[in-house]
């Protein structure tokens, strides 16, 4: 869906905020999380996007930089309920620079995830996926993950390099490989174990996400977990809101973080 805008000499916060609730309304989010605006004013002009996917106090600066008015994210710079807000901590800091400077920040997460043109579509593009539907429906279609079928059926050790072939990855973690073919695969961004049984019951063979924990990895014979990490499933939803901007906005400056690779986790 695309709202058409009229040309006019000043566009604001709400009408970005607009444009990606089209794709990614509010109402979609989870009960626990924070979509929408974080810091700043509807009202506020805009003439300038800066995009990441976690909005870190070097974002801010980086908007701020560039000439930024609204730095649109995936993760939710505020996720619960703040007691204090001190340059001592990360979102404290974003906060204060934030304010400071006078830059709204908007962030799309799970509004984002639960529609297949988001998180979980990009993820089911990269491995080519046919047929894909949503994992966890819910009453209007829309939901968390995604599942398809792949090109053609490939073994245990075929999925592991494709995977890190398609996901750019160096190594994956995953429970023990089956020994049958797999032509079926659930993916959820971000933290997916809880759809685990909504995978099993899609009839995958594979399921990918990020932060699965120890115990998940037990599982049985003909199915196989494979965790593929948060930020990597994550990655795709900032190209994804780029373009929407973009084509919504086409006299504005918008730019991709120069340092888009904000994962917190290193591996050695």
């Amino acid at each position: 869906m695309n709202i058409k805008y009229t040309v006019k000499d000043v566009y604001t916060v709400k009408d970005v905020a607009c444009s990606i609730e089209a794709f990614a309304p509010l109402s979609r989010q989870e009960k626990w999380d924070n979509c929408g605006l974080q810091t700043g004013s509807f009202s506020a002009p805009v003439t300038s996007v800066l995009l990441g996917l976690d909005c870190t106090p070097e974002l801010v600066d980086e908007a701020v930089a560039v000439g930024a008015d609204l730095i649109v994210t995936h993760h939710p710079l505020i996720f619960g309920g703040l007691k204090r807000v001190t340059p001592d901590d990360p979102v404290g800091l974003a906060i204060i620079k934030a304010v400071r400077s006078g830059i709204s920040i908007y962030s799309a997460h799970t509004s984002a995830d639960k529609v297949i043109g988001g998180v979980s579509g990009a993820m089911a593009q990269r491995l080519s996926l046919r047929n894909v539907r949503v994992l966890d429906p819910e009453q209007d279609g829309q939901g968390l993950g995604a599942v398809g079928d792949l090109p053609s059926a490939v073994t245990a050790a075929e999925a592991v390099e494709m995977v890190k072939r398609a996901f750019n990855l160096k190594s994956v973690r995953t429970s023990r490989p089956i020994e049958g073919m797999i032509s079926r695969v659930a993916l959820c961004g971000g933290s997916g174990s809880s759809l685990i049984p909504q995978a099993i019951d899609s009839g995958a063979q594979l399921y990918l996400c990020g932060d699965i924990s120890y115990h998940h990895f037990f599982t049985s014979g003909d199915f196989m977990l494979m965790d593929v990490g948060h930020y990597e499933s994550e990655i795709d939803i900032v190209n994804i809101l780029f373009s929407l901007i973009k084509k919504n906005f086409p006299t504005f400056a918008v730019r991709i973080t120069e340092n888009i690779y904000s994962n917190p986790i290193f591996y050695f």
